[in-house]
């Protein structure tokens, strides 16, 4: 997504100029630099999808891919001349394509497919497929990447349980980038936008549930993958205050997060007999802020902070632009793109944004104070999914003011008919994938097929 220009110039006056991001810097400094970046305002233009996909072996989905298989496979990847978007590889072999900004909803899609269609031939070819669902439902966690961010990331999260190796490993989304918005107040004004993102959240979730197994068992929530995130800890995958002002917020939030890691620093004892690098240090109980006002292990840099916001992860993350990061990976080649029109839609067109803002605002209510994703309006959406009453009703106004916004944003006909199609299919029924999923369940013993009965 682009960087676009910030306007709060004023913060960034405080900012003393500085030659390097590995200079030291200060909790002001600090403070100025978050509260500057993280919503870069203007008319919203572009548009962005990062797409995450679990990959298995189409005739032995239940089995982890070989380390080698997985090697030989991202070699060939990253030959591919991907003009529309980033390849990534995540911890537990997901794949991750990640758009560039895009002047328009179709802009997005069509570059999209163009490199979806070329990675999908590419493992085609090394007898792997790229599966849409939100959470693995067969294979433990286990990480097929070894960096040091994310052996740094692993021995933070086992501190407080499982869910985080389940995060890294087993989970797949379509996250939605779109940009901030206006300075000024109105529906497309950022201070509405960023409130608007956090109460359609859990419509999102709810409508595109799709990971309803794990271990091969049905798990009792229709988003699997949103109950591992709502059991991660709220400083690193929490949403800040929706009461205070939006860059007041998040600065806050992120000063006061937990710091993940102190890159290139030895721990005390570390052995380094190996000739390898030493392990980053996992510091516990460190806010960025306390780092700041300690200096200890060593002084925090304007590069630290940059990556410390990396490691943070809301379901709705500023990043200049906002990533919205509640949705599912969706079945079939072109399932993602149902979410990415609606959200555009709900977002970038005036008239839908009301609609939609005036449609989940009473479910603020629910909510009650606790954070997203861990407060009981977004656990229901995981585990009911469009079965909740206002949930669905929510859902069928926001689907709805998105269907007559799409002609408007200058979505394709196709486009149009998906969304209508997956409306009538779901969320008309009061329903999401994961009910499909649900409904073509294979029992023996209890446990999830993994023949074609399954696979369908």
């Amino acid at each position: 997504m682009p960087e676009g220009d910030c306007t709060n110039r004023q913060a960034g006056q405080q900012m003393k100029p500085r030659t390097t991001v590995r200079d030291p810097v200060t909790e002001a400094e600090v403070e100025a630099l978050v509260h500057g970046i993280c919503f870069k305002t203007g008319p919203p233009r572009t548009t962005g999808v990062e797409l995450e996909w679990l990959v298995h072996d189409p005739r032995l989905p239940h089995l982890p891919v070989p380390p080698a298989r997985h090697e030989a496979a991202h070699a060939a990847l990253r030959a591919l001349p991907l003009h529309h978007s980033a390849l990534t590889v995540e911890p537990g072999g997901q794949l991750e394509l990640s758009s560039l900004p895009a002047a328009s909803l179709m802009d997005c899609v069509r570059g999209m497919a163009a490199d979806m269609a070329a990675v999908r031939a590419t493992l085609w070819a090394h007898e792997l497929t790229l599966t849409g669902l939100g959470a693995d439902p067969w294979r433990p966690p286990v990480r097929v990447l070894r960096q040091p961010r994310y052996d740094a990331m692993e021995r933070c999260f086992d501190r407080t349980g499982p869910e985080g190796r389940r995060m890294m490993c087993s989970t797949a989304s379509v996250q939605i980038c779109l940009d901030a918005g206006h300075e000024e107040p109105g529906p497309l004004g950022y201070g509405r936008r960023w409130r608007l993102a956090h109460l359609l959240g859990p419509v999102l979730v709810a409508a595109f549930a799709n990971s309803p197994f794990q271990d091969g068992r049905p798990t009792g929530w229709r988003s699997t993958r949103q109950a591992v995130w709502a059991g991660i800890a709220t400083d690193r995958a929490g949403a800040p205050s929706l009461d205070e002002e939006p860059r007041a917020a998040w600065t806050r939030h992120a000063l006061d997060a937990g710091v993940m890691c102190v890159r290139e620093s030895r721990e005390p004892g570390a052995d380094t007999a190996t000739g390898g690098p030493p392990p980053w240090l996992v510091p516990e109980g460190l806010s960025f802020r306390a780092w700041t006002r300690s200096g200890l292990p060593r002084p925090p840099t304007r590069a630290d902070l940059d990556y410390h916001l990396t490691t943070l992860f809301p379901p709705v993350r500023p990043r200049g632009h906002l990533e919205l990061r509640m949705v599912d990976a969706q079945p079939g080649d072109d399932g993602w793109v149902v979410p990415l029109a609606v959200t555009s839609a709900l977002f970038d067109d005036a008239q839908a944004a009301e609609t939609a803002y005036r449609s989940v605002k009473p479910l603020a209510e629910r909510a009650g104070s606790g954070p997203a994703p861990a407060n009981a309006l977004w656990l229901c959406a995981a585990r009911e999914g469009l079965t909740d009453p206002e949930l669905h009703e929510a859902a069928l106004a926001c689907f709805t003011a998105a269907l007559d916004a799409l002609p408007r944003i200058g979505a394709a006909p196709d486009v149009v008919e998906a969304v209508a199609a997956f409306m009538d299919r779901h969320v008309a029924r009061g329903r999401c994938p994961a009910d499909d999923l649900l409904d073509r369940l294979t029992h023996h013993s209890g446990t999830l097929a993994s023949g074609k009965e399954a696979r369908r």
